[in-house]
This record gives structure tokens, C-alpha cells and sequence, in this order.
């Protein structure tokens, strides 16, 4: 029987420069590490590599410069309106505003207010009460927001960063002009030629002013999908996950990570005889509890990784299993119910969607720890393990359950603690019945 639970064991390894050998560090370093800590690898171990050194060893690199001529073809107008900056951030974003500026003649800088998508603050929310503005439904131009938050600075850094963006821009012989809204809409009165900058929620911004009537619309996620001027690039994320290098110098988000993770694999097996799984990691998406700031400033959190850690979030509470489903329970007994419940949440194979289309009310139940009541003209998709049995019922059901009522806008998915994801169409309230309180997250469908 296991008395440790997961090890986690930071590898050290040379310093990593340009057009090093990664493969061959990764390898070395970890065979070093088992010989002098006398660690034996396993099925199912998990190498990590941060994206940051897989970015410099690719040598995937762009130049100011080279931004600026991708932005100039996009926009030839010289003129254009950016959209929701994000992160606020000297490294992260502040060199590529050197180059879309630049490119450009003038550009109307369009902020959301009081923070960035991630969290970062251009002001102490609480002003916003103080002063009676509501952030959804007024428009700030430079004057007026500088008549309430102008001396305001960032938690951390102490910069102010509309102070610093202008003086960014205008090194760059570009006139600017600032305005601070959440509604994506508002900058069409500005321009209607639209730059998205913000990451995680691009897709809805750009939807919004190609359907609101701008001219043209591009994201940062698409400039430098491909080499321009010998420059690096990233097909599918463009300049998001980029960072600061030098003054005229970035390092773009990783290009060609599957090859990497799926060679080392393949070693790590010859040598270990072992399935280890491999993974190149950025960003951890945790959330700062004094600052507020989620750290997740990449556009996902692992942009490559073996084919074994593909899945769901799936996971239990195991107290609230051993509190409720298996109350009466100890020793033994109890320890056989619960690896058998786990096994539960493990598909056998790939995850396939059960869909079910909604003409009268009725409840879905999933094995006997999760039900969604669900009213009529509506599709609901529920992608979990395939081990699990779904029931319809017709009519009410008697349940232990914990019932928690939960409004859903059209097109969300309800993230559930314990079995994977439920995407709902259409605007409706439900009924989830439950284990206890466990935690449920909505949140916008992916797709």
C-alpha cells in the first residue's frame, strides 16, 4: 500500500540558451537527478517543461520591427483602434505596443475599466462607488478619467499605465488617444479598424464589431502566424504568450512543443522502459488573493503535452463522499467503495458526448450523484466518463440530493466538481441535484 502521495521535484539544469539541444537537457538533467537523489521513475510520472526555455531553444524570436511590418500590411491605413489591452504590463504587453505603434499614424488606445481581463487594476475599484460610475454603462474619455483615477498606479508595480502607454506611443512619432469602456462596441465611434488585444476573450470581441460594423478586424492572435522578415512565429496563437526579451526583442509562445514532448516521451521510454507522460507548461491560472490578479496571461495553460494526460476535470471530494454517500462505512470497506467510485470518473476510452434534445421537462440523472431538471425546447450535452449510467425521468424524482437552482445564459457550460463539463443552448434555469454543496463553476461555452 502507497503512504506518500504525489512528489513534485524541481530538476535543475544548465543554463538554457538559443538553439540548445532541449531534448538532450531534459534527458541528461533527469537521469543526473534519479542518480544522485535515488529516485526510480514510474508509469504515469509527469515531466514538465516551462514554455519559456522551449521558446528560446526553438530560437522563436520576433524583432519590433518585424511586429511592425505585420501590423502595417493589416492596417495600411496607418490608423487603427486597440481593443481591450491585456494584461496591463511592461513586459507582457508594453513591447508590443512599441511595434503596433510603430506601424501606425494614430491609434485610439481602448481600455477596459477599472481592470484587465487577468485582474490587473488601473485603480482601486472602490472609487467607482465613490464617484457614482458604473463601468457598464458609461464611456471615459482621457479628461474625464483623468479627473477621478488619473494619479492612480498599479498594486504591484506602481505604474500607471495610461501614463506609460502614451509615452510608449508617442516615442514611436504615433498620435494617440485613450478611452475606457467594457463594452467593445463603444470604440466603433472611435474607428472601425479594430486590433483586439485581450486573450481569452477574443473571440467574442472580434464576433462583436464584425457584427457592429467594423471595416477591419484582427487579433494579436494573428500577427506573426507565420515567419515575416526571418522572424519567429506562432501558427495558432500569434503574439499571445509573448514576453519581453530585450528592448526590440520578444520571445514568442512555442511553435513546435508536440514535437518535442512526444521525442522525450519516446526516450524517456527507451531508456526508463517506463510511460512517462510529458507536458510544456506557462502560465498556472492561479488567482493572487491580495492583488486579484489571475495569473494567466498566456492563451492556455499547457500549449503542448503527450497524448496520456489528455481528458476532463474530473475529480471527487472525498470528504464529501465519505461524509454522505458512504456515511456508513469504515476501514476496509470504506477504502474499496472509494477506489471504486474513482475508477467511475476515469473514462475506459476517449470522451464522447451524450446529447440529448429537450421537448418536455424532465430530469437527467448521471449514475447516482449527479441530475439536471431541465425545462422544454432546449439541447443539453453532457461530456463525461463512459463509465457512468444516464437516466431519464419524466417526472419528479425522490432524491437526497442537494438541489441548487442556477440561471443559465444561452450557449454555457457548467463545469462540475466530480464528473466533467454540461453545455446547455439555450437561455433557462435549471435544477442540479448533487452531493452536498460541491462546487459548480458557468461559464460562456468554449465553442
Amino acid at each position: 500500500m502507497r503512504n506518500v502521495g504525489t512528489v513534485v521535484r524541481g530538476i535543475r539544469t544548465p543554463v538554457i540558451k538559443e538553439h540548445d539541444n532541449l531534448e538532450d537537457i531534459v534527458i541528461e538533467s533527469l537521469m543526473k537527478a534519479k542518480e544522485s537523489e535515488g529516485f526510480e521513475f514510474k508509469d504515469k510520472d509527469v515531466v514538465a517543461i516551462t514554455e519559456a526555455v522551449v521558446g528560446i531553444t526553438e530560437g522563436n524570436y520576433a524583432t519590433v520591427d518585424q511586429i511592425a511590418y505585420d501590423i502595417k500590411r493589416k492596417f495600411p491605413s496607418g490608423e487603427l483602434a486597440l481593443v481591450f489591452p491585456s494584461p496591463f504590463s511592461r513586459n507582457r504587453f508594453g513591447i508590443l505596443l512599441k511595434g503596433i505603434a510603430r506601424a501606425m499614424d494614430k491609434i485610439t488606445i481602448c481600455m477596459t475599466y477599472p481592470k484587465d481581463e487577468e485582474g490587473n487594476s488601473l485603480f482601486d475599484d472602490s472609487l467607482l462607488e465613490k464617484y457614482d460610475i458604473n463601468p457598464y454603462g458609461k464611456v471615459l474619455e482621457e479628461d474625464e478619467y483623468n479627473k477621478y483615477f488619473g494619479n492612480e498606479v498599479h498594486i504591484f508595480t506602481g505604474i500607471n499605465y495610461v501614463n506609460y502607454y502614451r509615452e510608449l506611443v508617442t516615442n514611436e512619432n504615433c498620435e494617440v488617444k485613450f478611452i475606457f469602456t467594457n463594452k467593445a462596441k463603444d470604440v466603433l465611434n472611435y474607428s472601425k479598424n479594430c486590433l483586439v488585444a485581450n486573450i481569452h476573450e477574443r473571440f467574442k470581441t472580434k464576433k462583436i464589431l464584425k457584427e457592429m460594423g467594423a471595416e477591419i478586424v484582427y487579433g494579436t492572435d494573428e500577427i506573426l502566424t507565420s515567419s515575416v522578415n526571418g522572424s519567429g512565429y506562432n501558427s495558432k496563437y500569434g503574439l499571445l504568450g509573448s514576453n519581453k526579451s530585450t528592448e526590440e526583442r520578444v520571445k514568442l509562445f512555442p511553435e513546435h512543443g508536440d514535437i518535442l514532448v512526444n521525442n522525450i516521451q519516446k526516450k524517456l521510454k527507451d531508456l526508463t522502459g517506463k510511460n512517462i507522460e510529458v507536458m510544456v507548461y506557462g502560465d498556472g491560472a492561479f488567482k493572487d488573493p491580495v492583488g486579484g490578479i489571475w495569473e494567466l496571461a498566456d492563451p492556455v495553460v499547457s500549449p503542448a503535452y503527450t497524448k496520456g494526460l489528455e481528458g476532463t476535470p474530473n475529480e471527487l471530494k472525498l470528504k464529501f463522499l465519505s461524509d454522505n454517500k458512504f456515511a456508513n462505512l469504515k476501514g476496509e470497506e470504506l477504502i474499496k467503495a472509494m477506489k471504486e467510485e474513482i475508477k467511475k470518473i476515469i473514462p475506459k476510452k476517449k470522451i464522447k458526448p451524450i446529447i440529448y434534445q429537450i421537448k418536455t421537462e424532465q430530469t437527467i440523472m448521471v449514475d447516482n450523484f449527479l441530475g439536471v431538471k431541465i425545462k422544454p425546447y432546449n439541447s443539453i450535452v453532457f461530456y463525461g466518463s463512459d463509465r457512468l449510467e444516464y437516466n431519464r425521468y419524466y417526472k419528479d424524482i425522490d432524491s437526497n440530493l442537494f438541489i441548487k437552482k442556477i440561471k443559465v445564459p444561452d450557449n454555457s457550460e457548467l463545469i462540475i466538481n466530480g464528473y466533467g463539463i454540461i453545455k446547455i443552448k439555450k437561455k433557462t434555469e435549471i435544477e442540479l441535484y448533487l452531493i452536498n454543496n460541491i462546487d459548480v463553476e458557468l461559464r460562456k461555452a468554449l465553442f
